[in-house]
């Protein structure tokens, strides 16, 4: 008997199907001690955004948005075939309740604090969910709240985890259900401050809550199930001849996940190399395929892998005397970094001015723009992609970057950062003998 942490993305359960499918995958691992986090069903996440953002803008009403979202879940639990009268119901309502109190709350509570209670509906549910049908299906599974295990400081839509409070509750909680071998089902990308407030984790953060859940209990794995069979070479929707990597050091994938790569959450791998924790990536459309595993440290030659990073964003800061970039312009601007939780994916300093690449976050970058304002010059060149080559190959560069233009290039050692807008179409006028 193993002790394992399954992590199911809301791909997994985007309907009726993917919960069965889901469940299936589960009952095969029922021998186990398993512990399951599972995120908000497919899009749901982005639909709640919505309601948030209409809460303060009032351009629709949110309150209609939210209830649209219950209806989706609701359907999903008809569809599954609960009668009227089951308690999953009811579970659902008094999360939407939850949510709708926030929407309609008359107090101004930031933006951030209140986008955390309404967008973590969507685990609590999708989890309430998993949690009664592989009850049904036979499965000896219990329920158990994320935000009575993750404690997080107050730092809303990113939250810092407390490692000693959040190792303690984890065992604790845990620990006598573990002992039965029941099935633990819980949420991702969501945890709770000291004052007991829902605090999430930052975007695609299910990844990490199972990887922080991993680590406390120190399992023998952790597996993440995904539409894809195992890490690949780069994103099979964008480009073509992508292959698939059986292997991954640690130190491999958390360069991957720095640089973008988009099939595991950049803070996932750390809790796990700590406690030399396997961590597999598999299909939970093909389960039996072997997929991918990261482990260990050791030499393997890796063929190049690409990472796209869309919707990009150069900022360009220049002091308005022209002077000299020094230390201190330098370190004003990463306090704001920091502040607005700016990422700076790449960066540049010239004697008169410095540059940073990041994601296009308009939110985020008008408020430090704003608090900057007077003091520096801004220049900002938007619509662009960033794309990361590790192991790359010359050779590889030409047929990577057609129909595209540089604008900004770094290489370090086994990598190169491209940043890359469209080149413009070329029209040719054909002259007419006439003219």
């Amino acid at each position: 008997m193993s002790l394992q942490v399954f992590k199911f993305g809301g791909a997994s359960v985007k309907n009726q199907e993917g919960f069965k499918n889901v469940c299936d995958i589960i009952k095969k691992y029922k021998q186990d001690q398993l512990v399951v986090v599972v995120s908000a069903t497919g899009k749901t996440t982005n639909q709640l955004e919505e309601v948030v953002k209409n809460k303060f803008s009032k351009d629709i009403d949110a309150k209609m948005l939210l209830k649209a979202i219950q209806d989706k879940h609701v359907h999903i639990v008809q569809e599954l075939g609960f009668s009227e009268e089951h308690p999953i119901y009811q579970e659902i309502h008094e999360h939407f309740v939850e949510a709708e109190w926030v929407v309609e709350e008359q107090r101004e509570s930031p933006y951030d604090y209140t986008y955390d209670q309404i967008v973590s509906v969507g685990e609590l549910v999708s989890s309430r969910i998993l949690h009664n049908l592989l009850m049904r299906m036979g499965v000896d599974a219990v329920w158990a709240d994320a935000r009575g295990l993750i404690r997080t400081d107050e730092t809303y839509r990113e939250g810092r985890i407390q490692w000693d409070v959040t190792n303690y509750q984890v065992e604790k909680e845990l620990a006598v259900y573990l002992s039965q071998n029941k099935v633990i089902v819980t949420q991702g990308f969501i945890g709770s401050t000291g004052e007991n407030n829902t605090c999430t984790l930052g975007r695609e953060g299910s990844d990490y809550t199972a990887a922080i859940i991993s680590s406390a209990l120190n399992t023998d794995a952790m597996t993440i199930w995904k539409d894809v069979p195992g890490i690949l070479t780069a994103d099979p929707s964008v480009f073509e001849n992508v292959s698939k990597l059986d292997r991954l050091s640690y130190t491999e994938a958390i360069e991957m996940t720095y640089y973008g790569a988009k099939v595991i959450h950049p803070k996932t791998i750390q809790p796990l190399k700590l406690k030399n924790i396997p961590l597999y990536v598999k299909s939970f459309i093909h389960p039996a395929g072997e997929g991918s595993v990261i482990a260990g440290e050791f030499d393997v030659e890796y063929p190049p892998i690409v990472v796209l990073e869309s919707n990009q964003v150069l900022l360009h800061f220049s002091s308005r005397d022209l002077s000299f970039i020094a230390e201190h312009h330098l370190a004003r601007l990463f306090d704001l970094f920091e502040k607005y939780r700016i990422k700076v994916n790449m960066m540049r300093n010239t004697a008169i001015s410095f540059s940073i690449c990041t994601g296009d976050d308009s939110k985020k970058i008008e408020a430090m723009l704003a608090e900057l304002h007077g003091e520096y010059t801004v220049f900002m060149d938007r619509n662009l992609e960033l794309i990361t080559v590790r192991h790359y190959i010359e050779s590889m560069l030409p047929k990577l970057l057609e129909g595209k233009i540089v604008v900004m290039e770094e290489r370090i050692t086994k990598t190169i950062q491209l940043v890359v807008k469209e080149a413009p179409a070329i029209v040719y006028k054909v002259k007419k003998d006439n003219e």
